[in-house]
């Protein structure tokens, strides 16, 4: 068995390995899928095809894959929802366990933004001025992770009132804060990033280790106070649970080598991402951590979902 295996992973891949995406054309994981997908054809490793399988917050095609022939031919390419729905989501079809990590490859901090208009000049004063009235803050929705963390941020560690303003995605979440017609709007850097630097928006914080590359002028949450608070997007890739390591090793050298261009790593910056490299065990450890990390925010604030 252990032959075959070496041989089979000798050979990966000697025929079309589709990614499947979680979600819709456009979004940012069809966008790195598309990304790597093109970059690992030109690198000839082999031919790989997109497939979007939109649905359930993610969950259709995590269950699509979660179910596929363990061979290499079957991916999944997902975000942080696969880490949020570990947890929150009562009836996936599939269990997490059923999945392993291939590679993390890019990640996107979230980031608190106003109205220039608004006095507040750091999340400090954001809460500060909030008084008995409290804090009307958008999000692109319900079950989303920028959703989550606020939530969590306002009710768990800032401990301040505050009410949510749904929205349908990030854009209308922006649109909205660029209309001041909500008091903050809480969503991943790349969505609001053009309206800050264009000034149209006010970046308060980014709850990220560091300040972020694309932003510089924005600081964390820790320089507001609160250390230890991170809340991001990322994108990775994944198998069925039982796909060899000789072909999960592969793939993720054939990944890594294909972000690593200088190509991908300027595409990947230009729409907010900070490209990432890791190990299967590295990528395997960071997915572990992020659902006990969105485990914890989604039971704090009582978040589920079908």
């Amino acid at each position: 068995m252990l032959g075959s295996h070496a041989a089979g992973a000798q050979g990966y891949p000697s025929q079309p390995v589709t990614f499947v995406v979680s979600f819709a054309a456009g979004g940012v994981a069809d966008v790195v899928a598309r990304l790597v997908a093109q970059k690992l054809g030109d690198n000839g490793v082999g031919k790989f095809v997109v497939e979007n399988r939109g649905g359930a917050g993610g969950n259709l095609a995590a269950r699509v894959v979660s179910t596929a022939a363990a061979d290499g031919y079957t991916v999944l390419a997902t975000t942080t929802a696969l880490a949020i729905n570990a947890t929150a989501s009562r009836n996936k079809g599939y269990a997490t366990e059923d999945l392993r990590a291939v590679a993390i490859v890019a990640l996107a901090s979230d980031v608190m933004a106003v109205h220039p208009g608004n006095s507040a000049k750091s999340i400090r004063e954001l809460i500060a001025n909030a008084g008995d009235r409290g804090i009307a803050y958008g999000t692109p929705g319900l079950g989303t992770g920028p959703y989550i963390a606020a939530a969590y941020f306002y009710q768990e560690v800032a401990k301040t009132k505050a009410v949510h303003v749904p929205f349908s995605g990030g854009a209308p979440a922006v649109a909205a804060a660029v209309g001041n017609h909500v008091d903050v709007i809480n969503v991943s850097l790349p969505t609001a990033q053009p309206q800050i630097e264009q000034g149209a928006l006010r970046g308060l914080g980014i709850p990220s280790p560091q300040r972020s590359s694309a932003l510089p002028n924005v600081p964390t949450y820790g320089e507001a106070g609160f250390s230890n608070f991170y809340s991001a997007t990322w994108v990775g890739f994944f198998v069925p649970a039982s796909t060899s390591d000789a072909i999960v090793e592969k793939l993720n050298a054939a990944i890594n080598e294909a972000v690593k261009s200088p190509e991908s790593q300027q595409k990947l910056k230009s729409i907010g991402f900070d490209p990432m490299i890791k190990t299967t065990a590295e990528s395997a450890e960071y997915a572990r951590n992020e659902v006990a990390l969105w485990g914890k925010m989604s039971k704090a604030i009582g978040f589920t979902t079908e």
